[in-house]
This record gives structure tokens, sequence and C-alpha cells, in this order.
């Protein structure tokens, strides 16, 4: 691998914020996808898949965890 040069824009992971501590991830679907994966914030305010590096960061105003909402990036047609 080629070495990095320290002026090279490396932009950062996606950030999405989400109304639960759980959460689905699936890359955004299709050929650049990766399989779909359930997650859970714990203790903390945010969580980050260890495919693709999106970091889901919980709202501030959260809803309760009884109400579902996948924030996978995919159409509502393919729920």
């Amino acid at each position: 691998m080629p070495p990095r040069h320290p002026e090279a824009i490396i932009p950062p992971p996606e950030d999405i914020v989400v109304p639960t501590k759980r959460v689905a991830c699936d890359g955004g679907g299709g050929a650049l996808g990766h399989p779909l994966v359930y997650m859970d914030m714990g203790g903390e305010d945010f969580v980050e898949c260890g495919y693709c590096d999106r970091r889901f960061v919980l709202d501030a105003h959260p809803r309760p965890e009884n109400e579902y909402l996948s924030p996978a990036a995919r159409p509502p047609e393919a729920h």
C-alpha cells in the first residue's frame, strides 16, 4: 500500500441521527451494501457499524424503545 500524504483529505464516516438506541445498518443496500446487522448503543449515545463505519448518533429527543424504526438506508418498499 502506498504511503498516505499528510495533506490527503479523508472524509469522516457518515453520521446518521436516530431516535432509538437500537439500529440496523445494511451499508446502503444494493451491490455496495453489506449484510444487515443490528446494533445497540448500550450506555453510549452512539454506535459505529463494523462493516461500513457509519456512525449512528442518538437524537436529542429519543423515542421509546418499543417503537420500531429502521434507520437502514433502504427504500420504504424494501421493508
